[in-house]
């Protein structure tokens, strides 16, 4: 049996580790149990928290516990695998107060290094790990999120004159270098914003701001843009571009952190620092867009939350057999 902590998951806000969590939940074929989120306030909390010290109290059948978003939470008696999603504090620490920073290095860093095993969402974060957290290869394992295709498809609707980027207004976001590249672009293209923090903020003319989207909208978006732009100065994954090709939509995407190890050549790469290199490469992806759009949508048939789900699961077999020999139990 494993255990499957979610307790820190807060639904809405921790977005695409939110996604693999529940995705990967859903699409395991191994028994396991799942510790459910914590909320509803202090009331509900306290009585998730019983819960919670009943089931680790009945753990004694949980082989390996399993805590995909990272903090370690609730701990329990049993061995541990931690999924390490980014080390954006290690790469770009002006984005984190001094606080946010000490936090980080407590519930990522550290508990990283407790961890029997660390699994990240890319080759690239597996890398970081062992050379800033100093974690050996052989303790890490990468295992790359999926797509759902059901959801993520084209439907031959004809696309509009609009560019899309579907991201929270975050420093590592790097909108302001996108607005810049827009003033250089045809003044008949338009940029569509979606996720939280734009209020309030200003955009310049061209620009929409949705703001939250539902999932049915987004998908939309992706089947309708004339391409999607993803000028991140940092990921740890990065699911939108394959998302947006997974729907037929061409994609320009920066060449920094994970994107171009997700991306595998099927996305016109750019310098995201560079608001020149921004409108070529959307100039480029605009000018002949059907290569692209063809190579993203193989690209993106390679990910599956299957896959996610089989590869996790030899994870926790190894993790299960490697208590088993620690305990001098068969393995």
């Amino acid at each position: 049996m494993i255990a499957i902590s979610l307790y820190t998951v807060v639904p809405g806000v921790v977005g695409g580790s939110e996604t693999y969590a529940r995705e990967l939940v859903r699409t395991l074929e191994i028994e396991h149990a799942v510790i459910p989120p914590a909320r509803g306030g202090a009331s509900a909390a306290a009585r998730l928290g019983r819960l919670v010290r009943g089931v680790l109290r009945r753990a004694s059948g949980f082989d390996a516990i399993h805590y995909p978003l990272t903090v370690p939470v609730p701990r329990a008696n049993a061995p541990a695998a931690v999924t390490l999603h980014d080390l954006q504090h290690h790469f770009l620490p002006e984005n984190f107060s001094r606080v946010e920073r000490a936090y980080r290095a407590v519930a990522y860093d550290r508990a990283a290094r407790r961890a029997e095993l660390v699994i990240t969402p890319t080759e690239f974060v597996a890398e970081t790990v062992v050379e800033r957290l100093g974690i050996p290869h052989a303790r890490v394992r990468a295992c790359a999120h999926g797509i759902d295709h059901d959801r993520f498809r084209p439907d031959g609707r004809a696309r509009e004159p609009f560019l899309l980027y579907p991201a929270n207004r975050w420093p590592h976001k790097n909108h302001e270098r996108l607005f810049e590249a827009l003033r250089l672009l045809d003044d008949d293209l338009r940029l569509v914003l979606t996720g939280s923090g734009h209020q309030g903020k200003p955009v310049p003319e061209g620009v929409e701001v949705r703001g939250r989207v539902s999932p049915e909208e987004l998908v939309q978006l992706y089947r309708t843009a004339l391409a999607l732009v993803f000028p991140s100065l940092y990921e740890g994954f990065g699911a939108p571009p394959l998302e947006a090709m997974a729907c037929g939509c061409p994609v320009a995407a920066s060449d920094a952190g994970s994107l171009p190890e997700v991306c595998g050549g099927a996305a016109r790469l750019f310098d995201p620092r560079s608001p020149e290199a921004i409108a070529e490469a959307v100039e480029d992806v605009l000018r002949d867009p059907e290569p692209w759009r063809a190579r993203g949508l193989e690209r993106a048939a390679e990910f599956s939350w299957e896959r996610t789900a089989r590869e996790h699961e030899a994870v926790y077999r190894e993790l299960v057999a490697g208590g088993r020999r620690a305990s001098g139990g068969p393995a």
